[in-house]
């Protein structure tokens, strides 16, 4: 080695000022000076530690509100809390000499000396909140007392009044108002770039909200609580003052919870406890566990409390269910200490162990107790079941019936004419099982055994996709659009046909190429085109659940480019075998590729949001919307749906834009048309033919799950969902046999 290796000096995990790492030199023996930081500096730092999200400022803005008395809070949100977060109360208001230092830190009604931390019993106790939001967002306070004949209204900025423009004195100025206050927050972060681009999703800030604004609304009983979006007319969340705690869980988190809730009530003089609350029974099972935990009236959090009271109900609820809990705990405020955690989410109190304990051994006896009756779903008996033997008149009756049981005696001997009994026993035979063999006799035995096979047993022989659920919020389509397109499917009913398709047996499929198979409904058999139906099933799906679809993701991701191109030159090809000269057929593949990329591409966030349609700026195809589960849509016309999308979607009006969208769609997921069966086109060519060699096992798989698709996922979704069209009518399906004309038919015989 020509020069030696130049060492570091420095002992082992010494820290090298950031001066020396710039120029090279290490400036020992020049220690940093200790510096007070400056006070808008601390009041930063403080402020974040304090309010780390919207939903924080909101939490301590509703406990200042009903520590001031209120009866009625109105929150309105904008994008998610971080553009606007207002709150409204009817409490007692704020008086005017108060206002000057109402967003300093540690001004505060509510605590004089620090023993008064032994006996707290409001929410509120440091006087930071206001003064931490000051210092992040702009804050403006509306305020009016009982005894003031007029509302106050005033701005702040870093703690301080401020004017509400450029050159106006910052005292507060004197407004119409009722008595109480209102506070808005606007811009929360708009000075901590770094915290604001934290939040990815306005939306799930939003949900934050309305869990912290229903857990509370649960807790205050005798206060009136409403929230919503800026701008909307509905609520996310209204309770009236004078609902019960039971009706208030059942407006927040459904029937399902408030119907099977137990109330409890516990206390313990040795550790200085009192607990209530409401508990689901064992009848109530959910993925995850809801616990709405209170301790002296502030909501907090307690992992040992979750695990106890998880670990309570697993002897009573199956694998994987967890419960909805509702705890009011007050302990002697001596033992409690309440400043712990920066936000207020934690306490601490004395024997954690034996009151967690207490209240878990009081639920379980009350769980027992009621655990002799489970509510179960089951299935009605049918008419001329097995079940009817039940209705035989009982030993001890008497030998002379009355007028009424002679009548139903009479009624239930009659016999019904043969040619109106409905036969819809699937489960015997099916119609598959009654086709032909194949024609060659050294291939019937393996042939035949193998199409039995498929038919009876293809549940098995499908591969069934893996799907995973996610925690998102379905959202309310309210587009004047979608709703008329809606409207338009409505006038277009076809009820009779409507009412088939709820009530239809399925008979089995008759033929694959066109696409044909035959329900029953009633007396009748019909042929049905359940290509054309699909189409008109997806698209009704498309607006049902605009906005909520859900995603086939592609790993890796497809390449835009590459799948348009192919889908062009296909296309090209395709008209040229067929002899067609139309000038719209002599395109430049890459020019139009190119063209329906950027039209893509420049419509991404549209896509994404509206039909779940991901495609990323550098043109890569990440996912598509999954209208059905169950079934695949056929991947080999993905390039052509694409390609669809330029020319065949008007994207200058909404309406329509998305009308042809959804149609294209719909078009996208109907069943392809495949070749005919090897073991068909043998017997129709007398002999064996390359059917065996030219197709693959590859479409014999796609046909056994579009076989098996189409009875078990298409026509019971066309039976709980469907709503049939005139249209569809006309060209979509023919009756085929009448039980009633056949049997008179055969009487002529």
């Amino acid at each position: 080695m020509a020069d030696a290796m130049d060492l570091d000096d420095n002992p082992r995990g010494a820290k090298r000022k950031a001066d020396a790492l710039d120029d090279g030199t290490e400036n020992r023996g020049q220690p940093r000076r200790i510096k007070a930081l400056d006070p808008n500096v601390v009041n930063k730092i403080a402020a974040g530690e304090i309010i780390v999200a919207p939903v924080h400022a909101l939490k301590e803005l509703m406990e200042n509100a009903v520590d001031a008395g209120s009866t009625a809070l109105e929150i309105v949100v904008k994008e998610g809390g971080l553009k606007l977060l207002q709150i409204t109360d009817n409490g007692c208001g704020i008086d005017k000499d108060d206002l000057a230092i109402l967003c300093e830190r540690f001004t505060t009604s509510k605590l004089q000396k620090f023993e008064d931390l032994q006996s707290i019993a409001t929410y509120g106790f440091r006087g930071e909140a206001l003064a931490s939001i000051s210092h992040i967002a702009h804050l403006n306070v509306t305020t009016r007392t009982q005894s003031s004949t007029v509302a106050w209204r005033a701005y702040y900025d870093g703690g301080k009044l401020a004017p509400p423009k450029p050159g106006q004195s910052p005292d507060p100025k004197p407004v119409a108002g009722r008595q109480g206050t209102q506070i808005t927050v606007e811009d929360l972060f708009y000075n901590v770039p770094t915290r604001r681009r934290a939040f990815r999703s306005a939306s799930d800030e939003y949900n934050k909200i309305i869990d912290m604004v229903g857990r509370y609304a649960v807790h205050c009983s005798k206060v009136a609580f409403s929230c919503k979006k800026q701008g909307e007319s509905s609520t996310s969340i209204a309770v009236q003052a004078t609902a019960t705690r039971s009706e208030r869980i059942r407006q927040i988190y459904g029937g399902s919870v408030a119907s099977e809730l137990l109330e409890f009530s516990t206390s313990d003089s040795r550790w200085g406890f009192m607990a209530d609350g409401l508990v689901t029974n064992a009848n109530y099972s959910a993925k995850k566990t809801t616990l709405l935990l209170f301790i002296n009236h502030r909501c907090v959090e307690s992992s040992n409390i979750r695990k106890s009271i998880e670990s309570t109900y697993s002897g009573f609820l199956p694998k994987g269910g967890h419960p909805f809990v509702y705890l009011s705990l007050q302990i002697d405020p001596e033992r409690v200490d309440v400043n712990v955690h920066p936000t207020k989410r934690e306490v601490n109190f004395l024997n954690e162990d034996e009151i967690i304990q207490a209240i878990c051994e009081h639920i379980r006896s009350k769980l027992a107790a009621v655990d002799t009756s489970r509510a179960f779903l089951t299935q009605t008996l049918l008419q001329g079941g097995p079940g009817a033997a039940l209705s035989t008149p009982r030993q001890g009756s008497t030998s002379t019936p009355s007028k009424a049981d002679s009548t139903s005696t009479r009624r239930a001997a009659t016999r019904p004419y043969e040619n109106n009994l409905v036969r819809t026993d699937t489960n015997l035979r099916k119609i598959t099982s009654m086709l032909p063999p194949a024609a060659t006799q050294a291939r019937n035995s393996s042939s035949a055994h193998r199409a039995i096979g498929n038919q009876d047993n293809q549940t098995s022989s499908v591969d069934t996709p893996v799907y995973e659920t996610v925690d998102r919020e379905a959202t309310a389509c309210r587009l004047a659009s979608i709703s008329e397109l809606r409207a338009e499917v409505r006038a277009d009913v076809h009820h009779e046909l409507t009412e088939i398709f709820a009530n239809h047996t399925f008979v089995g499929v008759v033929d694959e190429q066109r696409r044909l198979a035959a329900i029953q409904g009633g007396v009748k058999m019909y042929l049905v085109d359940y290509g054309r139906v699909c189409f008109e099933y997806f698209y009704q799906v498309g607006l049902t659940d605009f906005g909520n679809f859900g995603v086939i993701r592609f790993s890796p991701p497809l390449d835009l480019h590459e799948l348009l191109e192919l889908a062009a030159e296909n296309e090209q090809e395709s008209a040229r075998q067929e002899g067609n000269e139309d000038e719209d057929m002599d395109f430049d593949v890459a020019e139009a590729v190119e063209l329906v990329a950027e039209q893509l591409i420049e419509r991404r966030e549209m896509l994404l949001e509206y039909f779940s349609l991901e495609i990323s700026p550098a043109g890569e195809l990440l996912s598509i919307p999954l209208l059905i589960k169950g079934y695949t849509p056929p991947i080999v016309k993905l390039p052509q749906f694409l390609l669809r999308l330029g020319p065949h979607v008007d994207w200058t009006q909404e309406k329509r834009c998305f009308e042809t969208f959804l149609k294209e769609l719909a078009s996208f997921y109907v069943p392809e048309q495949l070749p005919a069966n090897r073991d068909e086109t043998d017997e129709a060519l007398g002999g064996v033919s390359d059917n065996d060699t030219d197709l693959g096992d590859d479409i014999q798989a796609r046909r056994n799950h579009i076989r098996w698709a189409v009875e078990h996922v298409f026509f019971p979704a066309f039976k709980s969902r469907l709503v049939a069209t005139k249209s569809l009518m006309r060209d979509g399906i023919l009756e085929a046999a009448n039980l009633k004309g056949l049997y008179r038919v055969f009487e002529r015989c």
